[in-house]
């Protein structure tokens, strides 16, 4: 069904018309939560979507509209009491970190790549590594980071809904 989801949303964005005033700094991120997607948008236009894995029940991803506020390659994580993993392949914050404005948050990818798709973050957003490496060269400090429980009617055109998921399968 996912793959529904992302052929049907890939085929709308092309239907979508580009803008000629179209500026860098239209360019957002749309976070379904609820659906464990992450869409970058620009220009009215879907570049891509990604599966990520999101905040579990006990730690949930916020919602809101925030920033990107920095990007950092091969981060160190510094976790609970005191704990410092560096860069590499035990670390979980995986090899990208784009930190929100909600402090503490942010998109980056995982060392479980099996994770991906499940709530079980502490309420950042995780994705792929070669899809984090994707998106990190893809945003800038700035962009737009808006992350919805469920996406609204107005953003069936990103995500689809599972009727009309049910029904281009048909």
């Amino acid at each position: 069904m996912a793959t529904v989801f992302l052929a049907a949303a890939e085929a709308l964005a092309q239907d979508q018309p580009a803008s000629d005033e179209c500026e860098e700094s239209r360019r957002r991120i749309i976070i379904s939560i609820s659906d464990r997607k992450l869409a970058v948008v620009e220009c009215g236009r879907v570049l891509k979507i990604y599966p990520t894995a999101v905040g579990a029940e006990a730690t949930p991803s916020p919602t809101g509209v925030f920033k990107i506020a920095n990007r950092i390659p091969h981060p160190t994580w510094y976790g609970p009491n005191h704990n410092v993993v560096p860069p590499g392949k035990a670390n979980p914050l995986g090899t990208r970190w784009m930190g929100l404005t909600h402090r503490g948050y942010g998109i980056h990818g995982t060392n479980n790549q099996h994770s991906i798709g499940q709530n079980v973050s502490h309420g950042c957003i995780r994705m792929r590594k070669a899809d984090v490496e994707e998106l990190f060269e893809m945003v800038k400090v700035g962009d737009e980071v808006e992350m919805v429980a469920a996406p609204a009617a107005e953003m069936a055109w990103i995500f689809g809904t599972a009727a009309e998921a049910v029904a281009s399968a048909e």
